[in-house]
């Protein structure tokens, strides 16, 4: 088993200012998937300016913000933020989700859409292939601050965070940046590749729902339950409740978008 590594949580410290690794770690993926959605419509010869991809990265970056914070507080921990509203704008105390983030980003695509009058489903697609960059920054943003550890573990690799008690832990947030970050990037960029799939449009979108949901909800079972919820129904933790229909709604458009006839 390992120590945890000691790393200040705070990256940059100014004194009257300090910027945290999580901090970092959005600004990283922001600018990552910005950068590559632009290289993207390149290769993909997609006309849409770069003003208008640029006033969808600032929508989105809102809709991950807003959405995030208050799915956290929704999904999470409601009753307490019930009786503390001041702590619901603290959030460089910690306290997102994914799931809330998700949702905040459809509704960004969707208000992008309307007054740049481009497609949803385009925006999404491109938006799709991108997102587990961030999603990878925000894991490893999650280790170094040494919170979301996995479940006690007896195996070599097991970690002893300093929150998580005297016993090895799995390190599921390395878990989550693996998969949910690395390789649903691979896949989502093989997919991108061949034509077949990119041109049916809303199967990229579908593919990243469906594969999010699979990747999260078997890494639950390497993660700690939220200690205020634990595990609820057929002893699921929240995580897999909020990724079943992510599986189910992914797969079935995953079947719709393969089968519909390209117009061009």
């Amino acid at each position: 088993m390992f120590q945890f590594p000691n790393i200040n949580p705070i990256a940059i410290d100014f004194g009257f200012i300090k910027i945290s690794w999580y901090a970092l770690s959005y600004v990283a993926g922001i600018l990552s998937s910005w950068y590559f959605i632009l290289k993207i419509i390149k290769i993909k010869n997609i006309q849409i300016s770069n003003k208008i991809i640029s006033e969808l990265i600032s929508n989105c970056i809102i809709g991950i913000i807003l959405g995030g914070r208050l799915g956290y507080i929704i999904f999470y921990n409601p009753e307490y933020y019930f009786y503390n509203l001041i702590e619901i704008i603290k959030i460089w105390n910690g306290g997102m989700s994914f799931h809330g983030g998700f949702i905040g980003v459809v509704l960004a695509v969707i208000y992008s859409s309307k007054t740049s009058k481009i497609p949803v489903i385009m925006f999404s697609d491109i938006i799709s292939i991108v997102a587990p960059i961030g999603l990878f920054f925000g894991r490893i943003a999650n280790f170094v601050n040494g919170e979301l550890f996995g479940r006690v573990t007896d195996h070599d690799f097991g970690i002893i965070f300093p929150n998580g008690g005297n016993l090895p832990r799995h390190p599921s947030q390395l878990y989550e940046a693996v998969f949910e970050g690395l390789i649903l990037f691979l896949i989502m960029i093989l997919l991108m590749k061949k034509s077949y799939f990119f041109e049916r449009k809303g199967f990229l979108t579908a593919s990243f729902i469906f594969f999010y949901g699979i990747f999260r909800f078997f890494i639950e079972y390497f993660r700690e339950p939220d200690g205020h919820i634990g595990l609820i129904y057929f002893n699921f933790s929240m995580g897999q409740i909020l990724s079943l229909p992510m599986i189910v709604t992914g797969l079935y458009f995953m079947i719709i978008f393969y089968n519909k006839k390209i117009v061009h």
